[in-house]
């Protein structure tokens, strides 16, 4: 099964609000065995809607649709799809009956303009909302398949659990598509593909090599009647990798690098102690963003002047010869924080 996801609102184009139900949408695919070969963003515009959704569902099998499903004029998505569709939206009375009284059990009067929530096309029915007043849509015909779900993430995912999901493992071919990420840092980009050039031609599993804050990754994804077969298949390929790349790679999935750093430093029985003057703190955050640092973090200091370094023992001398800003007195900032500290690692930032 072939599918793309449709985000739907232009508070989305204008970077008001972040896109988080695409990556949730897409992190819940492969395990159902479906491939996701496009994601788009769209402002609130029902031709133009209605044209990606046609040009959608002209090449994919499942088009899954968030957003757009309130009882706005700008809410366009219900009214694009009857478009692709070419079919007209009725009023389902026990939709009506039901968000009648969503709003009576509030003490409130439903404004006329929420009937349109209460609307479904022939060839379409209504999903519940177990969070929401806006039930989603399922469409089906000519062997494709449009879902419509609301965009607030807590009434997206209250849906999908609870019904979409459901659904598509029925429609699935049984299939699963299952990845692992290896995570290496001190490696370019361009180093890493060439040094896994022989492995990315590998079919399944696949190999894609990918730039982060956090390194350079390396996604393994294949494909299998089921999760253990799919493992055995990544298994002798990651093997291969953590070869080639030995101490480089630090973690897999969702591992964090200061997750693994802490690991390490329990590990080996090992302490950590930060003085930071251009981060202004930022690394001594990041090292207690994980569960249980106290156990290997001793303290930061933020050293922001030179008066600040001086008075926790960088000499005045490093920075008059060397400057604020030099390797030297960076050095001088980890030597003097781990003997403040008491920590057996010591690390000093300076920097513009």
């Amino acid at each position: 099964m072939r599918a793309e996801i449709i985000s739907i609102g232009t508070e989305i184009l204008l970077a008001d609000i972040q896109d988080t139900n695409s990556r949730f949408i897409a992190s819940r695919l492969p395990a159902l065995g479906i491939d996701l070969y496009y994601m788009h963003q769209i402002g609130d515009n029902r031709d133009r809607l209605r044209e990606l959704i046609e040009s959608a569902m002209a090449r994919s099998d499942l088009v899954m649709l968030t957003g757009g499903l309130g009882p706005t004029e700008d809410d366009v998505t219900r009214d694009a799809i009857a478009d692709a569709f070419g079919e007209e939206a009725y009023v389902v009375p026990e939709l009506e009956a039901t968000l009648r009284g969503f709003f009576q059990r509030r003490g409130a009067e439903m404004p006329e303009k929420n009937i349109k929530q209460a609307t479904v096309i022939p060839s379409g029915e209504a999903i519940p909302n177990p969070r929401g007043t806006a039930p989603g849509w399922w469409v089906e015909r000519d062997g494709k398949i449009v879902v419509a779900m609301p965009g607030p993430p807590a009434e997206m995912t209250g849906m999908w659990d609870n019904d979409v999901a459901l659904r598509l493992r029925e429609r699935s071919n049984e299939e699963v598509i299952v990845s692992r990420t290896i995570k290496t840092v001190g490696v370019g980009e361009g180093t890493v593909d060439e040094m896994a050039g022989p492995l990315l031609k590998s079919a399944n599993p696949t190999i894609g090599v990918y730039a982060k804050r956090d390194g350079v990754h390396l996604r393994l994804t294949a494909k299998a009647a089921d999760e253990a077969t799919a493992e055995l298949l990544i298994h002798p390929v990651e093997q291969q990798i953590r070869e080639l790349f030995g101490t480089s790679v630090w973690g897999i999935d969702d591992d964090t690098l200061q997750g693994s750093i802490g690991d390490l430093l329990k590990t080996n029985g090992m302490t950590i102690a930060v003085m930071e003057s251009c981060t202004g703190g930022l690394l001594a955050s990041t090292l207690t963003d994980v569960a249980g640092s106290s156990s290997y973090f001793m303290g930061g200091l933020v050293t922001y002047s030179e008066e600040a370094k001086q008075r926790y023992g960088v000499p005045a001398e490093v920075i008059l010869e060397h400057s604020v800003v030099s390797e030297q007195t960076a050095r001088a900032m980890a030597h003097a924080v781990r003997e403040e500290m008491g920590a057996d690692i010591g690390v000093g930032i300076t920097g513009v």
